[in-house]
């Protein structure tokens, strides 16, 4: 949660859907006072907050994530997986994503491409929006 450019838009989301909200940092943030939201503290220590994530996700919780590793780790235990530009990970798509990611990281060291993804934008919010409210109705659908 330390990053996430979508936080003020999950809770009103997870409002309006009745839905509990579990943030994962490694450091305190301020978070609305609300009963269905919680904020989990991590230990420092490297991937710790993804550890937890991965081990207390369950099937049909929603992970959200920019990182296409934890998105790979949380989609094994059967979550949802949306990044926080829209992108839906799935089974189908997590390969080609972490084969791309560990391409650029690749392309970055050899000095060939440089800098890094383009800058969060409006359109990428609204797309979120879009993902996060289809993912949730569909999946209360499939729950009836």
């Amino acid at each position: 949660a330390d990053a996430c450019p979508v936080k003020a838009e999950i809770y009103r989301v997870a409002k309006r859907y009745k839905l509990k909200v579990i943030l994962v940092a490694n450091s305190w943030m301020k978070t609305p006072e609300s009963s269905d939201i919680k904020l989990v503290l991590a230990d420092d220590q490297f991937d710790a907050a993804d550890n937890w994530i991965v081990e207390h996700a369950a099937k049909n919780d929603i992970v959200i994530t920019g990182d296409v590793l934890l998105a790979s780790r949380a989609l094994e235990k059967e979550t949802r997986v949306l990044n926080h530009k829209g992108y839906i990970f799935t089974k189908d798509s997590i390969g080609n994503a972490v084969a791309n990611r560990d391409l650029q990281a690749q392309l970055r060291n050899m000095g060939i491409m440089q800098g890094g993804p383009a800058p969060f934008s409006p359109k990428d919010r609204s797309l979120f929006l879009q993902k996060l409210d289809m993912i949730i109705q569909t999946m209360q659908r499939n729950n009836k």
